[in-house]
């Protein structure tokens, strides 16, 4: 099995052909966890994983949302799909107005997820030019790290564009890092990839985003993290067959829920 760590099959941007696209993925032995962004989409996240074997969900409200996080509504989608919380964080990329509301945000979050031994998964973006949101994630996260759960891993770094400052001081703090199409078309990540050790790493799309050669400009699916891989692999200098297997291992580990979601799907 191939697992895709970070997509969003549950956007509209799927709605007219998203059945074909799970049949297809299950043909190609590809699973995915599915990610909310907000209330609603969190809802659909979980109810699409409840319909499919190939599916796990997380619940959390993105960065960038101008929805506050209410601890309360997301306990009630809380069940045996739900394997984080996020996608939570801090965003920078557009300005820091909503420094204090995103903040207040992604705290709530890292309670929630404590409260109900979860793992995170992490947002963040910075500043054009600097690593400031990934500083900011890690200072919020050391302020947590004694009360989090010994049996329960930190979570991950989606989408990680910092330098190998961040990544080291986000390592060292036990978040994985997972990597997407970018990685494809520039040479920007290598680094930080060479960097990354191969239990710490993982792939994802993020689709309907940010789609890799040669589909760059088109809708992403889950189906293109063979791409994402096919490159990690290069870059570590990884036989394709131990990678895939280390990479279905790094899921486990980093969501230890998600094994149980596709036991059936081994099967």
């Amino acid at each position: 099995m191939i697992i895709d760590i970070h997509s969003h099959l549950n956007f509209p941007d799927f709605d007219i052909d998203r059945l074909s696209i799970l049949e297809e993925m299950k043909e190609q032995n590809v699973a995915t966890i599915t990610v909310g962004t907000s209330f609603e989409t969190s809802k659909q996240a979980v109810e699409l994983a409840q319909s499919t074997n190939i599916l796990a969900a997380t619940v959390g409200v993105h960065p960038t949302e101008d929805e506050l996080f209410d601890s309360s509504e997301f306990t009630q989608l809380i069940d045996e799909n739900v394997v984080a919380v996020g996608e939570c964080g801090i965003d920078y990329f557009r300005g820091d107005e909503k420094a204090d509301f995103q903040m207040k945000n992604f705290i709530s979050h890292i309670e929630f997820a404590i409260d109900n031994k979860l793992p995170l998964m992490v947002h963040a973006r910075s500043t054009k030019g600097t690593s400031d949101a990934y500083q900011v994630v890690a200072d919020v996260i050391e302020r947590y790290v004694h009360d989090w759960p010994s049996d329960v891993p930190k979570g991950d770094m989606h989408f990680f564009a910092g330098n190998i400052e961040s990544a080291r001081r986000l390592l060292n703090l036990g978040f994985t890092l997972s990597f997407d199409g970018p990685i494809t078309f520039t040479r920007d990540y290598d680094e930080v990839i060479e960097f990354c050790p191969i239990d710490m790493i993982h792939a994802e799309t993020d689709a309907p985003f940010a789609a890799p050669a040669p589909f760059r400009g088109k809708r992403c699916t889950p189906l293109m993290v063979n791409h994402v891989i096919n490159r990690i692999s290069e870059i570590k200098s990884l036989d394709r067959t131990v990678l895939d297997a280390q990479l279905v291992l790094n899921a486990y580990q980093t969501f230890p829920k998600l094994h149980n979601v596709l036991e059936n799907a081994l099967r």
